[in-house]
């Protein structure tokens, strides 16, 4: 798996220590990942390691071997379960000691998957708690059983998220972090994934996590902004010129008008 991630160009690949991998092959997997990211040709790919979270017996040794022997390597730290704003405090001051220790060139950033109702309750604090922090991201299969959420059909259960959704994407607009949303579990599914993340990217969400190759192009797709909405966005900041308020194909302009067209063509340029 590591060997593929590193041909698939993406915007960020995630090496997981946490869910995908069993208690008794914890130390195991961690020594493969570090092994993987001193091979070369990363493709253009951001890399990020999810570790196992605060209060694990892992918690620990994953932060300390990560960024003692492959700081260097990984951009940002996944954290999973993060239910309060003292978490993210605990990581980052570690962090800044490790950096330190192994003479890290750049700071390794942090995103916080909020996963509980604890977290969801708390994530004004937690968006706000560390200057490293540059992602809030929706995990939708924990959340769903930390709220109590049927088990069945998941789409009927993705839907029954939008509520949390427009939570995470709230406190993530204003703390000036990315909002993004969780995995849709369904591989052989291309239409619920679709569904899935056209319901993120109505609300603004900046992505979504792929847990197959599959999932990628569908996502790239939808996440990128097509040609007739750049062009409207050019025409906005054309029209708004020197000017406050003006009027576009019989529609008001103004100021938000603006900042919404200079997010979109600044979405489109990531994407080139």
């Amino acid at each position: 798996m590591p060997a593929k991630g590193r041909s698939i160009a993406v915007d960020e690949v995630i090496l997981d220590l946490e869910d995908s991998v069993a208690a008794e092959g914890k130390d195991e997997a961690r020594e493969t990942l570090i092994d993987a990211l001193a091979q070369p040709d990363w493709a253009p790919s951001s890399v990020a390691v999810r570790i196992n979270g605060v209060g694990t017996p892992w918690f620990r040794r994953d932060l300390e071997e990560l960024v003692s022997r492959a700081g260097d390597r990984i951009d940002s730290i996944v954290l999973p379960m993060v239910e309060d704003a003292e978490q993210l405090r605990l990581i980052d001051a570690g962090l800044d000691e490790l950096e330190r220790q192994a003479d890290v060139d750049s700071p390794i950033a942090l995103e916080a998957l909020i996963e509980t109702a604890v977290g969801l309750r708390s994530i004004d604090p937690i968006a706000t708690a560390s200057g490293r922090l540059e992602a809030l991201i929706l995990g939708p299969a924990d959340l769903a059983a930390s709220l109590g959420l049927p088990d069945g059909d998941p789409e009927a259960r993705d839907e029954a998220l939008g509520f949390a959704r427009s939570t995470v994407l709230v406190s993530a607009r204003a703390a000036g972090v990315a909002a993004i949303d969780g995995p849709y579990l369904r591989v052989d599914d291309e239409p619920g994934l679709r569904r899935s993340a056209e319901r993120a990217r109505s609300l603004g969400y900046d992505g979504k996590w792929a847990i197959h190759p599959a999932q990628v192009a569908p996502l790239e797709e939808l996440f990128t902004p097509g040609d007739a909405e750049v062009q409207r966005a050019r025409s906005v900041l054309a029209a708004l010129e020197g000017a406050g308020v003006a009027s576009l194909d019989g529609e008001m302009i103004d100021e938000a008008s603006r900042k919404r067209a200079e997010a979109i063509l600044a979405r489109a340029a990531t994407a080139e």
